[in-house]
């Protein structure tokens, strides 16, 4: 069986494609002095950027994993992520506070999708 990889690096793949299925990597922010609404709205744009890349998008979402630096900024996510979600199209859904890599960042989003 056939594993496609997109942006291989070192350490990761940013995606990995294998029988009908798209695995993200965690998509962080670059811009890390943004607030979380700031971030997630740039993660969600990098979901949708590698998703594109990969043949799928957003409407076709299977399960989402969001890690929140503090959960005072569940709320400000949720906005965003109200916002940017395919309306009819929401994916079982997984959030938790989580202490991430990088303390600058405050969300971090794990996708798993089905090709278009």
């Amino acid at each position: 069986m056939e594993i496609t990889r997109l942006h291989v690096g070192k350490r990761l793949s940013e995606v990995a494609i294998h029988n009908g299925t798209v695995y993200l990597a965690g998509q962080i922010a670059e811009d890390t002095g943004a607030d979380i609404v700031g971030q997630t709205r740039e993660v969600l744009g990098h979901v949708d950027r590698l998703l594109a890349e990969a043949g799928s998008d957003k409407s076709c979402i299977l399960m989402c994993q969001i890690f929140i630096a503090d959960m005072a900024g569940f709320a400000g996510m949720n906005a965003v992520w109200d916002e940017w979600v395919a309306s009819g199209h929401t994916p079982p859904r997984a959030t938790v506070e989580s202490k991430l890599a990088d303390p600058a960042c405050l969300v971090e989003i794990v996708v798993t999708a089905a090709l278009r």
